[in-house]
């Protein structure tokens, strides 16, 4: 008969890239967990994944059994809360993924928030440099930026506006663009994030609409290192406006180019299917919704 621990395994190994991989999540040996494997598939009669030494990948079997595992399991560990009281604290465990530098910044302390009004929930905050649901073991998922496809259900929180900014030391030497085909001749540091072309920079003002393409001088896929090479004199750089507010409040930034608005990242929460979704999860996104709005 088919476990739990069975289910659990497929859906890891769905979620991982190596035996070696699922092995570390589950908290065992890469042998124990091959022969765990051979045993459901011969169990199944189906062959579930292809392995070798470096990479794990499912089969359309395979995949086909970890959806309709997972999903299994989210419903198993929802039961408890389908019988308590309308009255009673959630418990049980919510997993949240988010970008680490709008995790850090904003995530981390509304969450904390969270828990003070759930304390008898658990909650895992899982800071990834680009948090995608499918191949990962979350709840939820906040996403900034466009979107691709999913199974999963977008619930917008907050508009995310991105200004073009610089040191007032970097202004001082190389002057103020004052046009948007004046960034040609100036260094740019560009973030590399969410699979988009970086370097093609798109704006807008009341009159016509600009499309560049930017010649980084610097690149990186950390906001928050692009972030300091520019408070540094190192570049202009195109960043989210919840990042780079309190550089431009403190003086450690300006903002170049004010009067044209740049291609928006807004901020989305990903959550399950509204058919499976839990009082946990629910309860989440009603709380991200209404801080993050106000």
């Amino acid at each position: 008969m088919i476990s739990l621990e069975d289910l659990r395994m497929t859906v890891t190994l769905a979620r991982s890239d190596s035996l070696s991989a699922a092995a570390r999540a589950l908290d065992v040996s890469p042998p124990a967990l091959s022969m765990r494997l051979r045993k459901l598939e011969a169990l199944l009669g189906l062959t579930l994944a292809n392995r070798d030494a470096r990479r794990l990948s499912l089969t359309a079997d395979g995949e086909r059994f970890a959806q309709q595992s997972a999903s299994l399991l989210e419903q198993l560990e929802a039961l408890p809360e389908s019988f308590r009281r309308r009255n009673d604290q959630l418990v049980g465990t919510l997993r949240l993924a988010a970008p680490f530098g709008f995790g850090r910044q904003r995530v981390a302390p509304l969450l904390a928030r969270f828990a003070r009004l759930h304390p008898q929930l658990c909650l895992h905050l899982d800071l990834r440099e680009t948090p995608w649901p499918d191949r990962h073991d979350s709840d939820a998922v906040i996403h900034i930026g466009n979107l691709s496809d999913s199974l999963w259900v977008a619930r917008p929180l907050t508009s995310n506006e991105r200004w073009l900014c610089a040191s007032p030391a970097y202004l001082e030497q190389h002057g103020m663009p004052t046009s948007p085909e004046q960034l040609a001749g100036h260094r740019c540091i560009c973030i590399r994030e969410n699979d988009e072309d970086v370097t093609l920079w798109h704006l807008r003002n009341e009159q016509r609409r600009k499309t560049l393409r930017i010649k980084p001088a610097l690149m990186s896929n950390d906001g928050s290192v692009a972030r300091r090479w520019a408070e540094e004199g190192l570049g202009l750089v195109l960043r989210s406006q919840w990042d780079v507010s309190k550089s431009v409040t403190e003086g450690r930034l300006v903002r170049v180019l004010a009067d044209w608005r740049f291609d928006s990242a807004p901020i989305n929460l990903l959550v399950p299917s509204r058919t499976l979704r839990s009082a946990r999860v629910q309860a989440l996104v009603s709380f991200l919704e209404a801080e993050l709005k106000s």
